[in-house]
């Protein structure tokens, strides 16, 4: 039960009090006693219709048991009451006298004034129900963003790793709010604005909140989606509070995560754009020009998008440094994995620079989660601490999704993707320019039946046209051995032949490998302002060479499947010895892998039977 549960079913109880108080007021249950005159209660007295006569103040209640028989009035005390009944022939012996005294506190009008109090109690809480929401409509227009003290700013740059370059750029910017007579004095002007551009995952708002942490100033972090409303104007106005509440807060930290939700180039829409979202921006722009050199707010955006960014936003005396977050090097990642496992338990085996290096292209978040899927499958082993096993398990759950060994795969499936997976294996293991091969499993992970994975040597910037080759070759080899080895081909290389048709294109269209073609682009980029700086792709050559790119295309990948095809007759023993292997153990990695690769094959392996094309 929450706490507006509770809150209701207190305001349900009140009304039900006042309702009831009410009720019991107009319509009292206990029935109504007779009041008559003083010889009438002395006549009932004399024929015994009562036994006693309760005395409480001038007030008299004739009694019989417990049940009131008839109210008088006598004035005097109870000794002239008594003298009276006996002056009046009343049996003293049968009639009991019983006085009481006032009581201090008159219930009666207590209970008659209930109800009202009651009810305006209500009255009042209605009231400052109405009032709050008064309030609320009223703050409208204030800015939401959560402010995070000093106290709370336990991030610094020990705790954000793979990005130092980008932390040494930053460095400034803690300086200046620490120390910033240092700049002043020198006519020197932090800039005001700081965009971090990376893509998702990188590392950006953690940075963001790791400068406040070093600095030791408060931090306003808000996300750009926060300021546009339905309202026009809403936008604008959070915008000015929001600036007001960081300089009376000065020196401090604005951060705007996701800015591209507002930032937008302006007229980005048909009809000249949202009017709301320009607003906003229009106003962001005048604040930022707004500060004078003694005001300490620096505002850190994020964005994974800053191609779209309004021109206006990024010009210098805005957002004029931009500080740029890479996916991480094989030295970054390492970097990173060991700020997410420390003081977590590891055991001696675990070698995070292997880790690091089957993680190419893996960002900051993404190793984060993959220490913590280490973490759940060891403990849902029942270990005390975390191997290499969980870890490299945890890759494979990154990169292609969970094992689902409860998936019924056929005899004959099973079989053609051994063959599939060892023919990636074996090719990448002959070319002279293909990554070395780390784990061929069979057991399916996500949509894919089975799984190759490669452990690179080194994190590449640039790739040859020999490389792209080897790699193509490597990429269709599965494919080339379901025809080797079955005469049949199936839709397990779907994904295969789609991402080396990709390569093949870029190859031909935007890397100028084509001895044909030539070094040249096909295809102008063009933005459109209409669909918010969209890219799109226009053509800009004619049918014939269309014509030739295809044909290029199709050169290049029928070169690459007949290089992957004639390593695969060569080695066609071998590749039977793998693939067998690989179907009574399903997983083949590390060290017995390449045992495998290196002790001799049988001259005339027993190979399934081909089907009659």
């Amino acid at each position: 039960m929450g706490p507006n549960f509770l809150r209701r079913s207190l305001i349900y109880l009140v009304v039900l009090v006042a309702l009831a108080a009410i009720f019991f007021a107009f319509f009292p249950f206990s029935p109504a006693v007779e009041t008559g005159s003083l010889d009438r209660l002395v006549g009932m007295a004399k024929n015994g219709e009562i036994d006693r006569i309760v005395q409480q103040g001038e007030a008299l209640t004739g009694m019989y048991g417990d049940t009131p028989v008839l109210k008088a009035t006598f004035i005097g005390s109870t000794a002239e009451l008594h003298h009276y009944l006996v002056g009046e022939g009343v049996d003293m012996d049968k009639l009991a006298l019983e006085p009481q005294a006032p009581s201090g506190f008159n219930w009666g009008i207590l209970i008659n004034f209930l109800p009202l109090v009651l009810f305006g109690l209500l009255l009042l809480f209605l009231f400052r129900r109405a009032r709050g929401a008064g309030d609320q409509a009223l703050s409208f227009g204030r800015s939401k963003a959560r402010l995070f003290s000093i106290a709370k700013s336990t991030v610094t740059f020990d705790d954000v790793a793979g990005v130092e370059e980008a932390k040494q750029e930053l460095q400034e910017v803690v300086e200046f709010l620490k120390f910033p007579e240092k700049f002043t004095s020198l006519g020197a002007r932090i800039p005001r604005g700081v965009l971090l551009v990376g893509p998702p995952g990188t590392g950006k708002t953690l940075l963001g909140r790791a400068v406040a942490g070093e600095a030791g100033v408060p931090f306003f972090s808000i996300s750009g989606s926060e300021f546009v409303e339905m309202f026009v104007g809403v936008g604008a106005s959070r915008v000015r509070d929001l600036f007001e509440q960081a300089k009376r807060n000065a020196p401090c930290i604005i951060f705007v995560d996701e800015i591209d939700a507002v930032g937008r180039h302006r007229g980005a829409g048909v009809g000249g754009g949202h009017d709301e979202r320009e607003q906003t921006l229009n106003q962001i722009l005048v604040e930022m020009d707004g500060f004078d050199s003694s005001t300490n707010v620096i505002v850190l955006s994020a964005t994974n998008r800053p191609d779209i960014l309004d021109p206006a936003l990024l010009r210098p005396g805005r957002f004029d440094r931009q500080v740029i977050l890479d996916p991480p090097d094989i030295k970054g990642r390492k970097a990173i994995l060991e700020v997410h496992t420390k003081g977590k338990p590891l055991e001696d085996s675990v070698d995070l620079e292997t880790i690091a290096k089957q993680t190419v292209g893996f960002s900051g978040a993404d190793l984060a989660n993959l220490v913590n899927e280490a973490a759940i499958l060891a403990a849902r082993r029942s270990k005390q601490a975390t191997g290499m096993q969980e870890l490299e398990e945890s890759i494979d759950r990154v990169m292609a999704g969970p094992e689902k060994k409860s998936k019924i795969i056929s005899p004959r499936e099973k079989e053609i993707t051994a063959y599939h997976e060892a023919g990636h294996a074996l090719v990448a293991r002959k070319l002279p320019h293909g990554d070395p091969v780390h784990k061929v499993t069979i057991v399916a992970r996500g949509m894919a039946l089975g799984w190759t994975r490669f452990l690179p040597t080194e994190d590449r910037y640039l790739w040859t046209r020999s490389q792209l080759k080897d790699k193509l070759a490597s990429m269709l080899a599965g494919h080339a051995a379901e025809d080797l080895i079955f005469g049949e081909m199936t839709t397990g290389s779907h994904s295969d032949i789609e991402q080396a048709t990709k390569i093949t294109r870029k190859m031909v269209t935007e890397y100028g490998m084509s001895e044909k073609l030539g070094p040249r682009t096909f295809g102008r980029r063009e933005e459109l302002v209409f669909l918010g700086r969209e890219v799109a792709e226009q053509k800009d050559y004619s049918e014939s060479t269309a014509q030739q790119i295809d044909e290029e295309v199709h050169a290049l990948i029928q070169h690459c499947y007949g290089v992957a095809k004639e390593i695969l007759t060569q080695n066609r023993a071998k590749l039977v010895q793998i693939a067998q292997e690989l179907t009574a153990k399903e997983t083949i990695e590390g060290q017995e892998l390449d045992t495998l690769f290196n002790q001799p094959a049988e001259e005339s392996p027993p190979t399934p039977k081909r089907k009659k094309k």
